[in-house]
């Protein structure tokens, strides 16, 4: 997945995986206390966003804050999403539903194979397939 650079899009991911976290509450309820401080800070940003969205005069602190909120949003929720690799496992595919990735195995480049140098009967190198230094 792409990594987000607009504070909309931001917001827009956050907003997204809360209503996921909310929507299966009831199988994470270790995390109560963490996804009640990402709703909040959640909350607050939708609403910093949206004064900031009114209001020219003081538009810069706004977006200081806003910055603060979503680094901290952020943060939270890399936590959040260790938490629920943790407690699904990482091939759950149920971590697709929170917008992760579930671990699908690594998928391996065959190897060129390199062509061997012709052998003599002995199984000694041919003396063409020998080093260059020993040719002069």
């Amino acid at each position: 997945m792409a990594q987000e650079t607009t504070y909309a899009g931001k917001l827009g991911r956050l907003t997204r995986l809360n209503s996921t976290l909310i929507a299966n509450a009831s199988e994470i309820p270790h995390l109560d206390g963490v996804l009640g401080r990402f709703d909040q800070i959640l909350t607050e940003a939708v609403g910093v966003a949206q004064q900031q969205a009114s209001l020219t005069a003081s538009k810069q602190e706004l977006s200081k804050r806003l910055a603060t909120l979503l680094l901290e949003g952020e943060r939270l929720a890399a936590a959040i999403e260790k938490l629920l690799k943790e407690h699904y496992g990482l091939r759950s595919e149920k971590l697709a539903q929170f917008g992760l990735q579930p671990f699908r195995g690594l998928v391996r480049k065959a190897k060129p194979t390199s062509p061997k140098p012709p052998e003599t009967p002995d199984g000694q190198p041919t003396p063409a397939a020998a080093s260059p230094a020993e040719s002069k």
